[in-house]
């Protein structure tokens, strides 16, 4: 069947998408909520496609697909094909390596805010992150040392005053003195926002964005929007890690039709259950018992928290993000419910979670 054709034949469901070249080698995976649109589209507008899409339809022969029921997994099963396969058109997910980290490193008693590769095991440094895009997580870090004046091209040497601030880019904590304790102090603020604690500093850099515009400085009210949108998703990126390393055991309900719905049982960055539900005349109390068993199976009681490595960071952020979004509807069952004198509490939930919707 000519290429062409076989795209008309597409459903118009979520799925994944396989491209394969001449030699049957996949060299691409991708995901849709739509899967006849999207492949659909590399067919369109050729001329205006990046490059990169350019040289894929090139060397493209045939493709292959698998539906799934829902957006999310077919987000999932994309990180899962691509770790496993790794095409060569496929870039974000293939090499783990990539993902940097934000680290605090200590230097004759003083904190020094860095990006690196990799964590170093018991060096008594303060780490954050994954991170997917080492481009991005740089530009934050850059964006808050200009913000502060904290770009001190010669820091603790306190033998002059280093070019950057004769710039006016250091505050002069090269000088030593109460320049050295403000600095210390702007760290340990910039520790504070990426731990979660404390967005004073997103504030401050808000409202001078605002003060300038006020001012009718728009050069530099730009330049604190700029500042602000580079911390964003270096923030966002902390949160999911924060999320998902807390371990919970989650119950996820997503609509599919009026009288059907998908489960998902997730913990950390697995989905440890999925299954299909039809509630047809029932007011669907004649699954809760089911699902309840499931749950009991699936989830082990445990309180301890999982660690977030640049391998699961993929997947992390996928479920977060679904979670997020309108998608989906979750509870989380606490540890203690799955003991057995507090697993009623587990039939109210799911009450809440799936009679509430029929």
């Amino acid at each position: 069947m000519n290429i062409k054709e076989k795209v008309k034949d597409l459903p118009l469901t979520p799925g994944v998408y396989l491209m394969k070249d001449s030699q049957g080698h996949i060299i691409y995976v991708g995901k849709a909520k739509n899967l006849k649109r999207r492949v659909q589209s590399y067919f369109q507008n050729i001329k205006a496609h990046p490059q990169k899409i350019k040289k894929l339809m090139a060397n493209l022969n045939d493709f292959d697909y698998i539906l799934t029921d829902t957006e999310f997994e077919a987000f999932m099963l994309e990180c899962k094909l691509i770790k496993e396969m790794k095409p060569i058109f496929n870039r974000k997910m293939k090499s783990p390596k990539s993902y940097p980290y934000i680290v605090i490193k200590m230097d004759n008693g003083h904190q020094i805010l860095e990006v690196t590769d990799k964590i170093i095991d018991n060096d008594k440094n303060l780490y954050f992150g994954p991170f997917i895009n080492k481009y991005t997580t740089e530009r934050a870090i850059q964006g808050l040392k200009e913000a502060f004046k904290i770009s001190c091209s010669k820091p603790f040497m306190k033998n002059g005053p280093c070019l950057n601030y004769s710039l006016g880019l250091c505050i002069g904590m090269c000088l030593g003195g109460h320049a050295l304790d403000h600095y210390d102090n702007i760290i340990n603020k910039i520790i504070d926002l990426l731990s979660g604690t404390d967005f004073s500093i997103l504030e401050e850099l808000n409202q001078s964005m605002i003060t300038a515009s006020e001012q009718f400085d728009f050069e530099t009210a730009a330049k604190y929007r700029n500042m602000l949108d580079a911390i964003n998703p270096i923030i966002y990126k902390e949160q999911v890690i924060e999320f998902t390393e807390e371990n919970k055991t989650i119950v996820v309900r997503e609509s599919l039709n009026d009288s059907t719905f998908k489960l998902f049982f997730i913990k950390g960055n697995k989905v440890l259950f999925s299954e299909k539900y039809h509630l047809g005349c029932t007011n669907g109390l004649e699954h809760l018992q089911s699902i309840k068993e499931k749950i009991l199976t699936n989830f082990n009681p445990s309180t301890s928290p999982t660690k977030v490595s640049k391998n699961d960071l993929d997947e992390a952020q996928i479920i977060y993000s679904y979670l997020m979004s309108e998608n989906c509807s979750y509870k989380i069952i606490p540890e203690i419910w799955l003991e057995s004198e507090k697993r009623t509490l587990i039939d109210e939930a799911l009450n809440e979670l799936i009679i509430h919707y029929v």
